[in-house]
């Protein structure tokens, strides 16, 4: 008898975050000085690995890395918050991110790949007791493709989070089971019609777009749902979206359920919003129990964001 599927694997990105707080984002050509200083384990994989395992799944990590300080904080939060790892030791610097946080806790990112360029399809793990497979796009984009495509061969749902934004092929979306987009990658990807249209010019059985601070719209098949955002006080914007990722990943593991899924995904993100860093804003499964507990989100906020999607729930 094969054994169960009961874990995540989460092929992707690890870096190491240099964290700025600034009074707004620098313009081309502008300098600002800056407050506070940090740095912090980051990259979208490993920020969803330690949603999904913070979220309460059995979560694997495939990730490449330097030999140099700047894995070691890195690992040791993935193996903190539980997640099992298998390393790839590539010859480049461990990844990093350069980040400004503004006061607003908008943020503006740039990242040097480092050791995640070295990636090859050869390190996927063996997928035997693997349910879903998460991925992302900080990684070589023909590996991402590998994956998906091995993932689809043994029956592994697979989860894209098309980010940051890049021309995918059809091959790829074709193996994907479900697409998780910003507004402005989802436009990258159907650049045409309203928000309801560019849902459905993707091939792909699942698309979720998220919208800030005003929620998240997905699209099921022929069906449409609306999440509207949990009410929070922004300090830091910086992982909120792999956050989501992660938790929707842990959910839709654990039920299956698509509509409670995107609620304890926003109200996941939701408090990593109101914590500043990436890996270290993330919360545990009982913080996000508790906020689903004294917090609910009526049927007007949801038809109204379903209006401004352009969308008809069922």
């Amino acid at each position: 008898m094969s054994a169960a599927r009961d874990s995540i694997l989460v092929v992707g990105s690890a870096n190491l975050d240099f964290v700025v707080r600034a009074p707004h984002v620098p313009a081309p050509g502008e300098t600002v000085l800056g407050g506070e200083f940090a740095t912090y384990p980051g990259g979208k994989g490993a920020n969803q690995a330690v949603a999904a395992a913070r979220a309460g799944a059995n979560t694997r990590m495939l990730v490449a890395l330097g030999d140099d300080a700047y894995a070691l904080p890195i690992e040791a939060s993935l193996r903190e918050a539980g997640v099992e790892l298998t390393i790839v030791r590539d010859e480049r610097a461990t990844g990093t991110a350069f980040i400004v946080v503004a006061d607003t806790g908008e943020n503006a990112i740039t990242v040097a790949s480092g050791a995640n360029a070295g990636l090859r399809r050869e390190h996927l793990p063996d997928l035997e007791r693997v349910s879903h497979l998460l991925l992302q796009l900080e990684t070589p984009l023909d590996v991402v493709e590998a994956c998906a495509r091995a993932a689809r061969a043994v029956g592994v749902r697979t989860i894209l989070n098309a980010a940051p934004a890049r021309p995918l092929t059809a091959e790829l979306l074709h193996a994907v089971d479900v697409l998780i987009v910003n507004e402005g990658e989802l436009a990258a990807l159907a650049n045409d019609g309203s928000l309801r249209q560019r849902l459905d010019a993707l091939s792909v059985e699942t698309v979720v777009v998220t919208l800030g601070a005003r929620g998240c719209c997905a699209r099921a098949g022929a069906d449409y749902l609306v999440q509207p955002a949990f009410p929070i006080e922004v300090v830091d914007t910086t992982a909120a979206g792999d956050t989501f990722c992660g938790a929707l990943a842990a959910a839709l593991a654990e039920h299956g359920d698509l509509a409670a899924a995107l609620r304890f995904a926003s109200a996941a993100a939701a408090i990593a919003c109101t914590r500043a860093g990436a890996q270290t804003s993330i919360p545990a499964r009982d913080e996000i129990d508790a906020l689903l507990h004294v917090q609910s989100i009526g049927a007007d906020a949801a038809a109204e964001l379903a209006r401004d999607c352009g969308v008809a729930l069922p």
